[in-house]
């Protein structure tokens, strides 16, 4: 028995299926086109999806699926009572989606609408951009640390990976925002004591262990915190601010050198420069120059194939 949800599915198959494949192979170009339109689709089921992950309609999406596979079943095993109240559900089903998932697809529309249209299709900021975001937001949270006397250590890391100094501490993968990171370090909380890790844009991990620095040249004045700001930044290419609890001052460790009393506009500059600057100059250049390379390649294949064709023709 074929389940009837408005339509007649042997029917569809045939004129809509089977011919549809007769075309493709009458025409392959119209691959590409199928490929496409089966991205976009997949796509687009994706982003709704995560849309709803997480709220009551994942729910109601999962019941709608079970509902799906019932009637299936019923028409199955001929269950004709079951399968014709299923049917009548089925046949609602497009305005019963519509009606369910009203607050989503307003969301949605509401996205499509406003300069949150890049975010609904996962396409994030310019790297670059969010990158000098999260260097204003990691000023701010120091500046209002600095104020309290409240002590701080955020490590920034750059291109040498510290995974081992991340696993010693509390994961968070968390946005960065000067409200988390102020929180963070709120004496007697639990992730106050260690170092804050920001690594690709997120909150790594709190509560990190950092090695001390133990040279000899280093001020005896200086507090554990700035010792573990300095012997991080020996030990890899990492940035360190941090607040002193003792004088609220703003220190920033780098190489293996540590910057004192550094002001907030200083620290903004400091940290756009090494973080921002030159690590998107360098990465600029860089596809610049595969650019360049692809094009000369490209150009001398097409000079060779032209020599080639040449010689061909005076044969």
């Amino acid at each position: 028995m074929i389940i009837d949800f408005g339509m007649n599915w042997e029917n569809f198959y045939t004129d809509n299926i089977v011919g549809y494949i007769k075309s493709l192979q009458e025409n392959p170009f119209e691959l590409i086109t199928l490929v496409i339109d089966l991205a976009i689709v997949i796509f687009l089921i994706y982003s709704f999806l995560k849309i709803v992950k997480g709220s009551r309609a994942w729910q109601l999406i999962k019941g709608i699926a079970l509902l799906i596979v019932i009637t299936w079943l019923s028409g199955l095993f001929n269950l004709q009572i079951l399968n014709w109240i299923l049917t009548g559900i089925m046949n609602l089903g497009v305005i019963a989606i519509i009606v369910i998932f009203q607050p989503e697809l307003r969301r949605g529309l509401e996205q499509l609408g406003t300069n949150k249209f890049t975010k609904f299709f996962g396409i994030d900021k310019d790297l670059a951009t969010k990158t000098k975001e999260d260097v204003y937001k990691v000023v701010i949270a120091a500046g209002e640390l600095a104020k309290s006397k409240t002590g701080a250590l955020i490590v920034m890391e750059r291109d040498i990976k510290i995974q081992d100094v991340i696993s010693s501490g509390i994961p968070m993968d968390a946005d960065v925002s000067p409200q988390l990171l102020v929180n963070i370090f709120e004496p007697k909380t639990p992730l106050h004591d260690g170092a804050v890790v920001i690594s690709g844009n997120k909150i790594a991990a709190a509560a990190c262990v950092l090695p001390l620095a133990a040279d000899n040249d280093i001020a005896k004045e200086l507090g554990t915190r700035h010792r573990a700001a300095i012997g991080i930044s020996k030990e890899s290419d990492s940035i360190v601010v941090v607040v002193s609890e003792e004088t609220g001052k703003i220190s920033i460790a780098k190489d293996g050198t540590l910057i004192a009393d550094v002001k907030e506009d200083a620290l903004k500059k400091i940290l756009i420069s090494n973080i921002v600057t030159k690590r998107f100059a360098v990465e600029k250049k860089a596809r610049r120059n595969k650019i360049r390379e692809i094009k000369e390649r490209l150009h001398k294949e097409k000079l060779e194939s032209q020599i080639k064709e040449n010689e061909t023709d005076s044969k």
